[in-house]
């Protein structure tokens, strides 16, 4: 059985989620993109922890990274919903596929354009969104990795530019980014207040790349480590104002936790998808695997969960598209979302059995993806974490 064929349709969600036409067309446009195009090679690009290389061409050529920005930089002006759209759409057959743009989109590109100098917006901005070159973004180091405060690359102004020195690690794109958004310690006395951005072009004097490990899952996503030994970029690279960094770093991964929501869903509907039809199509003990009710209650949370995330997500996507505060909204979307991919993965492999533990079928690697969600843009417990402190923020304004 292909993946394509284990895929049901959806149902029409239109209805339920009023999305307008144009985000109805979004949708319908990138599922068959990725039913025909990602699909085909979601096993062959896992197997051999290769980057598709011409499927990125087509999605640029779709038009996707330009989705949620406005027409004069490039973009399609659609918004933060159907962009989460696209990713959802993408992930339900390849979570590697939805990562690569879900990076390139939240936290190599959106940055630049929030919070870059004109300057800045103007030279990178239509360059990524027509994928000239990809972006990425670097926050984790080898001893900073939740406690991003802890970063430990330094900058130093050395006449005219800034010389950086350090290292991060786990940097997804970074193979094919022409830009690299990056924290620095700028004064080593003001702890978080003392971090600054910085955006570094791929020619900067100083700048190399140093292989990724090998991965768990999203193994067709490329990741690589960056080492800044001496490296100079110009004295106008800051992104925002000195001393800011860590603020806009943690405001970048509010809007990257949207789309980590979207593609946790994605693969949890591409793993129901396939467990569903599965459970539909193997008969044991003289029946459909379904009408056993320990398998037909399983299929009936995992109903339930992925509909449960999908609402947390198009909802946390709409505030932000209202311009109102959404990091809790955020983190309560990707929380659940995540958490909602392990747990449909697990028990898709559990309707599968033994087979489900074969890479005879998708359902182990979408398994395998779905764990980078629970770690990538802030791990469970930091999303309890920024949760909770919202929580009790809003509680002790009213006192």
């Amino acid at each position: 059985m292909t993946l394509q064929s284990a895929m049901f349709e959806l149902p029409d969600i239109k209805h339920a989620f009023d999305l307008t036409e144009d985000q109805t067309m979004i949708r319908d446009m990138v599922r068959e993109f990725a039913l025909s195009e990602v699909a085909p090679i979601a096993e062959e690009i896992d197997e051999k922890h290769s980057f598709p290389e011409e499927n990125w061409k087509k999605i640029v050529e779709l038009g996707l990274p330009g989705i949620p920005f406005p027409e004069e930089l490039g973009g399609s002006n659609g918004g933060t919903l159907p962009y989460a759209i696209a990713v959802e759409e993408l992930s339900r057959v390849c979570g590697s596929t939805g990562l690569t743009l879900a990076a390139h989109v939240s936290l190599g590109t959106y940055p630049i354009y929030k919070w870059g100098s004109d300057r800045m917006r103007e030279e990178y901005v239509p360059r990524l969104i027509a994928g000239e070159f990809m972006g990425a973004y670097g926050l984790t180091e080898p001893n900073a990795g939740s406690d991003s405060g802890g970063t430990q690359t330094t900058a130093k102004r050395v006449g005219d530019d800034w010389v950086l020195n350090g290292r991060k690690c786990f940097i997804t794109n970074a193979n094919y980014a022409g830009t690299f958004i990056c924290t620095a310690v700028t004064d080593k006395e003001a702890g978080a207040k003392g971090i600054s951005a910085f955006v570094v072009p791929r020619d900067a004097k100083g700048f190399s790349l140093e292989p990724g490990e090998k991965k768990l899952g999203m193994r067709g996503s490329d990741w690589a480590s960056l080492v800044f030994e001496d490296m100079h970029i110009p004295g106008d690279a800051m992104l925002g104002p000195e001393g800011e960094g860590f603020k806009t770093f943690m405001k970048t991964l509010d809007g990257g936790r949207i789309s980590i929501g979207a593609l946790s869903l994605g693969i949890a509907q591409g793993a129901y998808d396939c467990a569903l039809r599965y459970s539909e199509e193997r008969q044991a003990f003289g029946k459909r695997l379904n009408d056993q009710q320990a398998v037909a209650f399983k299929l009936a949370d995992m109903e339930v969960e992925i509909a449960c995330a999908r609402h947390l997500v198009y909802h946390a996507a709409r505030v932000k598209d209202a311009g109102l505060p959404y990091g809790k909204e955020a983190a309560i979307a990707k929380l659940k979302a995540s958490e909602v991919a392990m747990k449909v993965t697990y028990d898709a492999i559990q309707i599968y059995g033994g087979y489900g533990y074969s890479r005879e079928y998708p359902v182990e690697r979408m398994w395998r993806d779905a764990k980078l969600c629970v770690i990538g843009e802030g791990t469970s417990e930091i999303q309890r974490l920024v949760i909770s402190r919202q929580v009790l923020r809003e509680l002790r304004s009213k006192v």
